[in-house]
């Protein structure tokens, strides 16, 4: 299995756009629906992109998510430049969240952002510096074999 890309496409995120939150996820999907991904894989990439996406447009000020396919893979990247996380461990806890009353009043910081990444990925990274930003790198295999 080849590891050359085959396509590669970036998209860019405002931080507090809650207007245009979601779109990159969405364009995303029809790409791979287009190239005819397998339509359960692409509910698991747009779930977690979109998780991805919502998290810089929440807490970042600016954000570059990354797709890339590959002949077995989709890799998903996110860099943020934010706040980063403190604690890494207890962000991945299901239903932690430092989202504000006003996010929460738009339906948004239930806290299953970062679990629901890692459960839909084959393999799930992250990274944080506090002052400078985060990183995630999402893996999803084509051919069904998680790792």
């Amino acid at each position: 299995m080849s590891s050359e890309t085959t396509f590669q496409q970036d998209f860019q995120i405002k931080g507090g756009d809650f207007v245009n939150a979601g779109e990159s996820s969405c364009k995303i999907r029809n790409i791979l629906k287009d190239i005819g991904i397998e339509a359960e894989i692409i509910r698991r990439i747009a779930i977690a992109a979109y998780e991805a996406e919502m998290n810089v447009v929440m807490y970042a000020k600016t954000g570059l998510l990354k797709l890339v396919l590959t002949p077995g893979k989709v890799l998903i990247t996110v860099e943020d430049r934010g706040p980063g996380i403190k604690d890494i461990e207890l962000a991945m806890q299901p239903g932690y969240s430092t989202a504000t009353e006003e996010m929460r009043e738009m339906g948004f910081g239930a806290g299953m952002g970062l679990p629901n990444i890692k459960k839909n990925a084959d393999i799930f990274d992250i990274s944080s510096a506090v002052g400078k930003g985060t990183k995630l790198k999402i893996v999803f295999n084509l051919d069904g074999n998680n790792s």
